[in-house]
């Protein structure tokens, strides 16, 4: 049983990987066996996600990419194939937030969230699609406010994360049958991360306390532990899914 939940052998691609739960998700796949390749905009900040992935014994690429960029994901694609013959698992990551008032959020700002979140992951998956094999498997990183809300304005960031469901379910049943690729999402609810940076003191606190009922945020290598499950032959039979990892936040 517990070889269904190995990654060896395959190869990832991690979308955001230069902070936060990009770095985390790198790590996980690395320590399940899997040849990480990861990128972001800021490439800079790569070098240290690639040395975790080395410290576990797996190769890593570093590739700079902006997802909005058509040809970049299809330039990270091929790089990838080219460096390591495969793409098995996409996990498509990267993401930018924003706050802002419905009646002040400019249309720019607005559209600069959706470009990143919704489009940028359906460039990478496209990109991904053309190429891999039966057996792979695609996880768009969603978030709980995809389904309800979180006492901030946050209807850009809300709207582009119910997208990720949209774009889920119906990749899913294009892809899985045809293709013999899954593809599922997570929803994360509160982990570090630069947007939970971003929050006024006390607002985590309260929100842990009054919404979630694990009572705390989340530890990254949970996420990461669910995100390898989902791309693993443990999940053989599950496409088209959204899994919350959220302490219980969707339930009250």
């Amino acid at each position: 049983m517990l070889e269904r939940f190995s990654l060896a052998g395959r190869v990832a691609l991690i979308t955001g990987a230069s902070s936060g739960l990009g770095v985390a998700f790198a790590a996980g796949f690395a320590e399940a066996g899997a040849d990480v390749v990861i990128c972001a905009r800021r490439v800079d900040r790569l070098a240290d996600t690639a040395r975790l992935v080395e410290a576990a014994g797996r190769a890593c690429l570093a590739v700079e990419a902006d997802v909005t960029k058509v040809e970049d994901c299809d330039r990270v694609v091929a790089a990838a194939v080219e460096t390591f013959g495969a793409v098995d698992i996409l996990v498509n990551n990267a993401g930018v937030a924003s706050a802002c008032p419905a009646t002040r959020e400019k249309p720019d700002d607005f559209r600069h969230v959706l470009d990143v979140n919704v489009h940028g992951s359906y460039w990478m998956a496209q990109a991904c699609g053309r190429v891999m094999r039966p057996g792979s498997s695609i996880l768009n990183i969603g978030s709980v406010l995809g389904s309800t809300t979180a006492g901030l304005p946050q209807a850009a960031y809300s709207t582009s994360k119910a997208a990720i469901i949209g774009l889920t379910r119906d990749l899913a049943q294009q892809w899985t049958g045809r293709k013999g690729i899954r593809v599922n999402a997570l929803a994360p609810g509160f982990f570090p991360s630069e947007m939970v940076e971003q929050y006024l003191p006390g607002y985590l606190d309260g929100q842990l306390a009054a919404r979630v009922p694990a009572g705390r945020a989340g530890d990254p290598r949970e996420l990461a532990a669910a995100a390898v499950f989902l791309s693993s032959d443990a999940a053989s039979y599950i496409t088209g899914v959204l899994l919350p990892v959220d302490g219980g936040m969707l339930i009250t």
